[in-house]
């Protein structure tokens, strides 16, 4: 199982990223895909996720900024990235998990990871 991230760079503020998760070895359409993120010091986040249904879960930082979609055909789940700030500077990691959804936040309960992708915001 390989889950590859990508799309990160550098970015002033209020610009925009769209990042990819591409997953192979699994039937990634059956999965919860979720985004996280690491800042320097800091613990790994929860940032949103996508059901295998469709539904979408943001955390706070994320709502009205971030959004989650998903190409079953590609086998890819993207993050588009909006309105960036210095906050936002971290790596971003990609993760695939079966969890219900009242865990989907939890890092914990994803067994897939990808390799992260850095994102800089700079102002």
């Amino acid at each position: 199982v390989q889950l590859q991230a990508s799309g990160g760079g550098l970015v002033q503020a209020g610009e925009s990223l769209r990042l990819s998760c591409t997953a192979s070895g699994l039937t990634f359409s059956n999965y919860n895909a979720g985004w996280f993120r690491q800042a320097p010091g800091k613990d790994r986040e929860f940032v949103g996720a996508i059901t295998w249904t469709g539904n979408t879960v943001y955390s706070d930082s994320a709502k009205g900024r971030f959004s989650i979609s998903r190409d079953k055909a590609k086998k890819t789940v993207y993050l588009q990235t909006n309105s960036l700030k210095d906050g936002d500077t971290a790596v971003y990691y990609c993760a695939a998990s079966r969890v219900v959804l009242s865990g989907i936040r939890y890092d914990s309960n994803y067994g897939f990871w990808g390799q992260g992708t850095q994102v800089t915001v700079s102002s």
